[in-house]
């Protein structure tokens, strides 16, 4: 089968854990498109909105050179990256929830500024996909699988010249073991470029001073991990099989895009990725 990226299903990190948590969740997120606008749909919550603006200010230094990535406070680009998730925008329906999640996000951000070390190493980037997409490769062609990712930063190891992976969480829950992520990872950096890949850190932002070393899996093991799910997303969308685990009654991850397609949820902008941003009005 010839290679063809706009008929190809493409899977990444998110939308294989959409598949994973519930069908429907999966195709209303990722394969819906608004009958009014011909765009997708997607919630805004506060955990998100802290998520983005935190990694927006950090993923950034990855492009300043290394000895100069904290000549300017963290702060002031921080409060920059705020306004464009502030308000209903970025899933705040009080002044006061916004403000205890912004305050929860500089504490992230301060924590980075005090203990910089893993950020003043060299580091490597990947070359992002066509039309600025996020960097991808044919997962399997035979199967017209295109796997993307992007990886939040990875440090230049010169002593052996590797990469190490590090990403950044600002939730509150640690990764789960059964996690895509670093298979996916693993994945995209033996594709997309030519370095071994020597070790991964999990940064858990508000509560740990230094990144967590974790166990990579194999080559084969991410690959049939990774596969595995992919070839379940596939088939359902040919058999246009999107199923919620619960039935009719919904679940926790579909009933707020149910609710969006029902006319009981606020639009509150398009976001950066043109996809129509929803306000649940039920929160």
């Amino acid at each position: 089968m010839p290679m063809d990226k706009y008929s190809a299903v493409w899977v990444s990190h998110s939308s294989m854990g959409d598949f994973l948590k519930c069908p429907r969740c999966y195709y209303l997120h990722n394969v819906y498109k608004s009958p009014k606008t011909g765009r997708k749909i997607s919630i805004v919550s506060p955990a998100l909105s802290l998520g983005s603006a935190v990694h927006e200010v950090l993923e950034a230094l990855a492009l300043i050179q290394a000895e100069k990535r904290f000549e300017k406070p963290l702060l002031e680009k921080f409060e920059k990256a705020w306004v464009r998730v502030s308000g209903k925008r970025g899933g705040f329906t009080s002044e006061k929830e916004e403000i205890e999640a912004k305050e929860r996000a500089k504490e992230m951000i301060l924590r980075v500024e005090r203990n910089r070390e893993p950020l003043a190493e060299k580091t490597i980037r990947i070359k992002e996909g066509h039309n600025g997409m996020p960097p991808n490769f044919f997962l399997s062609e035979e199967e017209n699988i295109i796997l993307c990712g992007k990886i939040d930063w990875l440090i230049h190891k010169p002593e052996d010249d590797s990469v190490h992976i590090l990403d950044f969480k600002t939730g509150r829950n640690e990764e789960n073991g059964e996690s895509l992520q670093l298979p996916i990872y693993q994945l995209l950096l033996k594709k997309l470029q030519k370095r071994k890949v020597s070790g991964a850190s999990y940064w858990y932002i508000e509560r740990d001073d230094k990144p967590v070393d974790v166990s990579l899996p194999g080559d084969e093991e991410s690959f049939e991990r990774v596969m595995s799910v992919a070839i379940q997303v596939k088939k359902a969308r040919e058999g246009r099989n999107f199923q919620c685990p619960r039935g009719s009654e919904g679940c926790f991850d579909c009933s707020p895009y149910e609710s969006i397609i029902k006319g009981e949820a606020e639009f509150v902008g398009v976001g950066e990725m043109r996809q129509d941003l929803y306000l649940e009005m039920s929160r």
